[in-house]
């Protein structure tokens, strides 16, 4: 039971930053040149999921319950390969000598270089930047107090 609340909570860390050691650095340079695009690509659809179970945002997306719960049984399988065989020595040196947080902060490390991957698609980079027409410029250069000043008229 212990080890399924420690899997989850680490699983559920993943972006979050914490302190990590020379054993906690190994680790998560270890999950992160052990994991493929494609294992990469499974780690953000797992996230996209999880966070679909927002109430706030539910309705905009169509995860099933069963892509869902498919996309929990991929992602364990692919966490229990990591810590318990391309990654076995790393993790348990790890867990040994820096503790337990290693796994919120080597998952953190994975979780953002996977995220990385996402933000540099294009069409999703170009979403995001797609509210800057939407913003007021003038406005928010005086509450930023760099108001444009007009240029000076050039004397002879």
């Amino acid at each position: 039971m212990r080890l399924k609340i420690l899997l989850f909570l680490m699983l559920i860390s993943m972006a979050a930053t914490a302190w990590a050691g020379p054993f906690t650095d190994e680790m998560s340079k270890c999950l992160v040149r052990s994991t493929s695009e494609a294992d990469k690509t499974l780690l953000i659809k797992w996230i996209f999921a999880a966070m679909a179970t927002h109430p706030d945002v539910r309705s905009l997306s169509a995860v099933t319950p069963e892509k869902g719960e498919q996309l929990n049984k991929e992602t364990a399988k692919l966490v229990m390969r990591l810590l318990t065989v391309s990654c076995k020595t790393e993790t348990r040196q790890a867990v040994e000598f820096e503790g337990e947080d290693t796994f919120k902060a080597s998952f953190g490390v994975l979780g953002q270089v996977a995220m990385q991957g996402l933000m540099a698609n294009a069409e999703v980079s170009n979403y995001f930047s797609g509210f800057e027409k939407h913003l007021d410029a003038k406005e928010l250069q005086r509450a930023l107090g760099k108001e444009q000043t007009k240029p000076a008229t050039p004397t002879k």
